[in-house]
């Protein structure tokens, strides 16, 4: 009995040792588990924290990159002041009233052409084109080319309501290509002249290249029609038979019958009156240069306007005095004559007879430019006025050579 006895307080005692053994061995894990819960939280909160690190740098990258392209787009957008114009309706509609059709009938003289023609004349008719820039109690005046006008023995203008009138030429620029004409206020009737506005004229010398521009003139005397484009370049030297100017160029469609229309800026100014259009034929007639407009710029000619509308021609160009003709390769080689322009005579009423201009002295130079044709001295003293001064490089002969000094003409005449 004991022994049985026994047995069970070793079964008991073996068994409270597994029970303890037990307990220790959950008491193991449960800390295990805890210790890793606890590190698996703080991994957590490390990474959340990484992470929303990581997130502030990319937001605040973002915002830089931003930042950069709205400089940059802002910077954009003001420099380009949305110059370019797609819809000019607005504009047009504002500016049409300022604009007319001038046609001219110019006499001409035939001569003999054949069997059909023999002497005689006729009349020519062309188209153009005004801007109505100023009146008074009595005119209404009408700014143009003086290309349009030059030689007319007869001149209408027809305004916005389609009714035309006989005009006359108050005064003419040759040099600088405008004229102004004028219709009597009298000849008018009441709805022409409630139909009919003063242009607003702007400032030339504020354009840049790349500007939205707007023509309107009488094409090919059809009427009234609009063209659109850019400034393609600022004084632009541009030559025709007589003369040489500035002009800005366009690449607006400028065609027969434009001339002496309006060139617009974005707010509907007169910025300057459409002269010609640049074209080059070739062999075949076909050929031709497209998008070389010019104009002549409205703020070289505010002073000469003026002049024009009083009734007064512009006068201001002015000669050296002079004539000859330039040295030829013959003549160099043969004579050993300096290239240049060979003096044969001197005005004795023109502005180099005071001078130290001599006959028979070369010109070589005018104003620092190298004379290589008679289009040299154009090309300079287009550019003067009376008063100014023309510095000419001569060579002289002195003891049987040339010599070289220069001499100062006051332009007065």
């Amino acid at each position: 009995m004991e022994k049985d006895k026994k047995s069970k307080n070793e079964i008991k005692e073996e068994d409270h040792e597994y029970v303890n053994y037990y307990n220790k061995k959950n008491k193991t894990n449960i800390g295990y588990i805890i210790t890793i819960v606890i590190l698996t939280i703080v991994l957590i909160v490390v990474a959340v924290l990484l992470g929303f690190k990581l997130t502030e740098k990319n937001l605040n990258n973002n915002s830089i990159n931003e930042n950069v392209e709205l400089k940059k787009t802002e910077s954009v957008t003001v420099k380009s002041e949305g110059v370019y114009i797609t819809d000019v309706s607005e504009v047009v509609d504002k500016v049409m009233p300022s604009i007319v059709a001038i046609t001219s009938k110019t006499i001409i003289n035939s001569g003999n052409y054949g069997p059909i023609i023999r002497g005689g004349s006729y009349t020519a008719v062309g188209a153009g084109s005004g801007v109505i820039i100023s009146e008074n109690n009595d005119e209404i005046f009408i700014l143009t080319n003086n290309h349009v006008v030059e030689g007319s023995s007869e001149l209408s203008v027809k305004f916005i309501d389609d009714k035309s009138y006989d005009a006359k030429i108050k005064g003419v620029s040759e040099r600088k290509d405008i004229a102004v004409v004028s219709v009597s206020k009298k000849d008018l009737e009441g709805n022409t002249l409630e139909s009919i506005k003063i242009a607003t004229l702007g400032n030339s010398n504020d354009l840049k290249v790349g500007n939205g521009i707007i023509a309107i003139g009488n094409a090919l005397g059809y009427g009234q029609s609009v063209t659109t484009g850019v400034v393609s370049a600022l004084n632009r030297e541009v030559e025709t038979e007589d003369y040489s100017q500035e002009m800005i160029q366009i690449d607006a469609a400028i065609n027969g019958g434009n001339s002496g229309g309006a060139l617009l800026n974005s707010k509907g100014e007169v910025v300057g009156i459409n002269t010609l259009k640049y074209s080059l034929k070739g062999l075949t007639n076909s050929a031709s240069i497209e998008g070389m407009g010019f104009a002549i710029p409205i703020s070289n000619v505010d002073d000469i306007i003026n002049n024009l509308i009083k009734g007064e021609n512009d006068n201001s160009s002015v000669t050296i005095g002079i004539e000859g003709y330039m040295t030829t390769s013959g003549t160099i080689s043969n004579y050993s004559l300096p290239s240049g322009f060979y003096v044969s005579k001197i005005d004795k009423d023109g502005n180099a007879i005071n001078s130290e201009l001599e006959i028979g002295n070369i010109i070589t130079e005018v104003d620092g430019n190298k004379v290589t044709s008679i289009d040299t001295f154009k090309k300079v003293l287009n550019k003067k006025t009376k008063g100014d001064k023309i510095t000419l490089k001569i060579m002289y002969v002195s003891k049987n050579e040339y010599k070289e000094k220069e001499i100062d003409i006051t332009l007065n005449k």
